[in-house]
């Protein structure tokens, strides 16, 4: 059995890192988009999060994952059945991270009619595919702006309702697909889809370390890592521990966290500021100064958590401005400066 990359030995990129731990801890943040070089951890970072993440309770025989502290509205029908009768046996499991390759065909990603049980037995049975694998977890696209069309479009209806559908070959099945997308590539191949790129709450841009001394630890580790996976996924067992313990207690923590209406009023003139379209950008804003303000344990949300995650919250929603050649970051760094600094 392979052993992921420890999540808490990954050299800097601290943007990419707490951007993950922010959906983490409230997953209603949206998708996280990572846009950089390649070989700058990216992969790596999302592959680790099930090591620092705390475990899953689900209904021990269901096959996408249900949570048994659910509303019945979004069972499995399986699920729902059995609650009626009142059966209910609950296991733990690790939350799924599941990778969607590029060229991964529909079937294999929405599921469908299982042809081994079909030829031998006659029965029509539904095969889940990576969509019911990644359930209340994670979904991972490398080098998602070279994804098809038609496979965009089947991800945008999925992440909007939350639940896949799939009509075909006289199968008639629903069933509850609720998953954080991550999405990683490299802006110079290709752009993505503006709608698509409405669906990430957050997006970091990351670059390859510039400083010696953390090119030369990166490399190191990474070295170790290969020569023997096991004792270094062992050194970082403890750092890593930390983390999902400043998960599981933001967590605890989030719903305590109320927003003012002083800190509404800030998050909606700063996006007015920057003409953002529609409210989703302020929606984001909040939800991630909340989980951040969490993160660190504090108890309330201040101007300080939103002017920490303003530009991963909003940088992928500014519209172009000829007029104007700096970039998205300058352009909110500019924004929070006039609003915050006078």
């Amino acid at each position: 059995m392979s052993r992921a990359f420890p999540f808490s030995a990954i050299v800097g990129q601290q943007a990419m890192k707490h951007a993950l731990e922010i959906t983490a801890v409230d997953p209603s943040v949206g998708g996280v988009l990572v846009r950089g070089d390649r070989g700058t951890g990216k992969s790596t970072a999302v592959r680790a999060l099930p090591g620092v993440l705390p475990p899953l309770r689900v209904i021990s025989k269901c096959v996408y994952g249900c949570d048994p502290a659910a509303d019945a509205t979004v069972l499995c029908e399986t699920c729902r059945a059995d609650e009626a009768a009142g059966r209910r046996a609950t296991r733990q499991q690790p939350v799924p991270v599941v990778d969607l390759p590029l060229g991964a065909s529909e079937d294999r990603i929405v599921g469908a009619l299982d042809l081994e049980r079909a030829l031998s037995s006659g029965e029509k049975v539904f095969e889940p595919g990576l969509l019911a694998r990644a359930h209340r977890g994670y979904l991972y696209v490398d080098e998602i702006n070279l994804l098809e069309d038609h496979l965009v479009d089947l991800l945008l209806d999925v992440a909007a309702s939350g639940e896949n559908i799939v009509e075909r070959e006289g199968l008639s099945v629903r069933h509850p697909a609720d998953f954080v997308l991550v999405g990683s590539g490299n802006p110079e191949e290709g752009e993505l889809r503006p709608q698509l790129l409405d669906r990430f709450g957050l997006a970091v841009d990351i670059t390859t370390p510039s400083v010696l001394s953390d090119r030369v630890e990166a490399v190191r580790r990474a070295d170790a890592y290969r020569r023997d996976p096991a004792a270094f996924v062992a050194r970082y067992k403890r750092k890593d521990g930390a983390v999902r313990k400043r998960i599981r207690d933001a967590r605890q923590r989030l719903p305590s966290l109320e927003t003012t209406d002083a800190l509404l009023e800030a998050a909606s003139a700063l996006c007015l500021r920057l003409g953002t379209d529609g409210l989703r950008g302020e929606l984001t804003l909040i939800r991630a100064a909340r989980a951040s303000a969490a993160l660190a344990g504090d108890e309330t949300i201040t101007t300080a958590h939103l002017r920490a995650v303003a530009p991963a919250a909003l940088a992928h929603r500014l519209r172009r401005d000829p007029l104007d050649e700096s970039g998205s970051a300058a352009r909110i760094e500019r924004a929070l400066a006039e609003q915050f600094d006078g």
